[in-house]
Formats: C-alpha cells, structure tokens, sequence
C-alpha cells in the first residue's frame, strides 16, 4: 500500500499541473494595463512563497526534535524539507525579480519584503552547505540553523503590512476574481501536492542511504566487507 502512495500521487500532482497551467494561461484574462503576460507568474510565484515558508517550519520543528533526542529520523525529514526550501526560495525570488522589473521598473528593492525573503533563502542555503561540507557534527549545526530560519518567516509575511513599501499586500488574492481566483486555488494545490511528492521521496531516499551507511559499518566491524 505504502509503494502505492507515490506513484499515485504523481499521476495526481501531473493532473493539477495540467489543470492549472490550462486555467492560467488559456482561461484567466490577462492584465491589460501595465503587466500583460508577467502577471502570470503571479499564479507561481505566491504559491512557491507559501511552499517556501512550509518547508522552513518542516525542516525547523523536526531539526529542534532532532536537537533534542537525536533521532536521525527527523534529522532526515529536516534535511529534505531544507532543499526543497532552498529550490522553492530561489523561484520566489526570480520569479519576484521579473515581477518587480515589470511593475517597478527595478529588478532589486532594499525593502523589508525583499530583503526578508533573500535573507530567509540564504539561511536554507547555509543549511544545507553545513550538511554537506560541514563534517562531523553538521548535523547539529544545520539544525540551529534551521530552527533559527523559523523566526525569519513571520517578519517575511508580515513585513508588507508594518512596512509597506513597493511590494503588494498580502490579501490580493481575496480581490480576484473568479477565473483568477480558480487559477490561482489549482495551481497553490499543484504545488502543495508536489510539495508533498518530492518530500516524501526525498525522506525515503535519505533513510535508505543512512540505512545502507549503517549495514556497511556494521559489515566493517564485523570482519565481513573490506574497507
């Protein structure tokens, strides 16, 4: 039943992209005014936020837990959900990037949003630097790291409503209308669904690499496999 989950999943995750693209670029208008297509990666962009600010809270509960008891099983969980975090954080900010030189003129703005959401994507990208290069004892510091990113998504979300400068407020969405707004609802379920799909692969993957490590340690110690 467990072997079943992921390939269904996919086929379900597939479909909603399909769906989503379709909604977004063949049914929803296009703004006519000043963006044109470029408001298009609105659909992409706020979702791939929403994924980014889960993977920080999955990487950084199980990192604490981890911090606490040493169960490498959270630490496998932090460790996949701090990649994802990273690959979901460098789309906001591109696709951010194009937004901003179509609506601002600038590609980069020093403000609050802006500067919040680089620094929270430099975090999940030290995280998983220290894992990789750190040597012995990454682990521990990568989970600081990680509970450390959690305190930067609050002042990300609500940084546009204490200071409001050139990035739009958070309740855009709740203005749109009703092809847009389905537009954006299928493609923020793609993304939560393929949020899922990658996670939970990635996790396997992680453990059966541990498990793998571990058989052949105990192998060396036993006198059974040569080094």
């Amino acid at each position: 039943m467990k072997r079943a989950i992921v390939p269904v999943l996919a086929v379900v995750v597939a479909a909603l992209l399909a769906l989503a693209v379709r909604q977004v670029f063949f049914v929803a208008p296009i703004e006519a005014t000043q963006l044109y297509w470029n408001q298009k990666i609105f659909y992409f962009h706020v979702p791939c936020a929403f994924m980014l600010f889960a993977a920080v809270y999955v990487c950084g509960v199980p990192a604490a837990i981890y911090l606490k008891t040493r169960d490498p099983r959270y630490d496998d969980v932090a460790a996949a959900a701090a990649e994802l975090a990273v690959v979901f954080g460098a789309i906001v900010l591109g696709t951010g990037m194009i937004w901003g030189k179509a609506a601002w003129g600038v590609w980069w703005q020093w403000e609050m949003r802006l500067t919040t959401s680089l620094l929270l994507w430099l975090i999940m990208v030290g995280y998983v630097l220290v894992r990789r290069f750190g040597g012995a004892g990454a682990e521990r510091l990568s989970a600081g790291l990680a509970v450390f990113a959690m305190v930067d998504v609050p002042l990300v979300y609500f940084s546009v409503k204490f200071w409001n400068f050139l990035h739009p407020p958070a309740k855009v969405v709740s203005t749109l209308d009703g092809s847009m707004k389905l537009a954006f609802r299928l493609s923020a379920l793609s993304f939560i669904g393929l949020f899922i799909l990658v996670l939970v692969t990635r996790v396997a993957q992680l453990r059966a690499t541990r498990a793998l490590r571990d058989a052949r340690e105990r192998g060396l110690d036993a006198g059974i496999l040569e080094p």
